[in-house]
């Protein structure tokens, strides 16, 4: 079996989640080798050597760069201590030497500032942590920053979103090299809930309403995700909270900053987005349970959220691979 060296590269006040959640990838898929050699060889670099202090205030022991021999996949991490990384000319001077003999050169989260000041992505449509994303494309214009997708694949280059999203990317990667069941196999072992792909947004709409809303409606978004196929009308909606329509409406838009209608409408697509990626229930049964009523009405709001039809979304992010078809009932669009 081919081994593959995976070196992680790490610096003052790195994150040691940024570093971890990766490596855990990497050595979960090594633990079915047997007698034979692993499939990765790990390694912890960083510009110098030595005792790394993490932001965290924890300790890693690192080989230094210039002794780092044969490297598949680089992946430099983030953190706080990242911009001054991305200054540090011993650090760049070995990635821009470097990284035209490396098959796949990658970060994770915030660690794509010092890929950009290493010059290596050019031209490349590239992701960093969410709360970077501006900043990125303002320092490196010449880049097409994604603002919210978990990883970005542009030819050699790997980037990924913040924090835990170094783990889809991990996996990612593992899939490249070993197939989507092995893919699968360590995110079950990491008990991960499900295997994103490259593309997805960051924030699921759930999540996006806790951060908006200050906990009033709380209970009603919970009660909306289990009762999509309801009536969700503001009518019924304010009724159930006991406020006349109006007053909902007014209350509700206030505090969330969206209109009842456009979060019933968004938690649907949310609903159906993950069962188009995690079942082989016909589109048309997604539609109807998810409240859509019927197909067509679902796939006008697909086109008019995420610019594409539920089929190919389908068969861009969905678990089951294209090569077993569409599922019963489903008519390719």
């Amino acid at each position: 079996m081919l081994q593959r060296n995976v070196v992680f590269v790490v610096f003052p006040d790195a994150l040691l989640l940024d570093l971890s959640g990766p490596l855990a990838v990497f050595e979960l898929s090594c633990e079915t080798a047997g007698s034979a050699p692993p499939p990765y060889r790990l390694t912890v670099a960083s510009a110098a050597g030595g005792l790394v202090r993490t932001s965290s205030g924890l300790e890693l022991m690192s080989h230094p760069l210039a002794e780092i021999g044969d490297v598949d996949t680089l992946v430099v991490v983030g953190g706080t201590g990242v911009h001054a990384a991305a200054r540090d000319p011993d650090l760049l001077a070995w990635l821009t030497a470097r990284a035209g003999g490396i098959r796949r050169v990658c970060s994770v989260c915030t660690g794509t500032f010092v890929l950009a000041a290493a010059g290596l992505l050019k031209q490349r449509r590239v992701v960093t942590h969410w709360g970077s994303c501006r900043l990125l494309q303002d320092r490196f214009p010449d880049l097409t920053v994604s603002p919210d997708a978990i990883y970005e694949h542009d030819g050699p280059i790997w980037t990924s979103a913040g924090v835990t999203a170094g783990i889809d990317l991990a996996l990612a990667l593992i899939e490249d090299d070993r197939g989507h069941a092995e893919a699968i196999r360590v995110a079950k072992r990491l008990v991960v809930f499900l295997k994103r792909a490259g593309g997805q947004t960051q924030f699921s709409v759930p999540l996006a309403l806790q951060e908006a809303d200050d906990g009033d409606f709380e209970a009603l978004h919970s009660w909306i995700s289990d009762h999509l196929d309801h009536d969700l009308r503001v009518e019924a909606l304010a009724e159930r909270v006991s406020m006349s329509p109006r007053t909902f409406a007014r209350l509700y838009t206030a505090r969330t900053g969206r209109t009842p209608a456009k979060v019933v409408e968004e938690l649907r697509l949310d609903a159906a987005r993950r069962a188009l990626e995690e079942t082989r229930q016909s589109i048309k049964e997604i539609a109807v349970r998810c409240g859509f009523a019927d197909e067509e009405r679902m796939r006008r709001a697909f086109r008019r959220r995420m610019g594409v039809n539920p089929q190919d979304y389908r068969g861009k992010f969905g678990a089951i691979e294209a090569s077993r078809g569409v599922a019963a009932g489903d008519t390719p669009r």
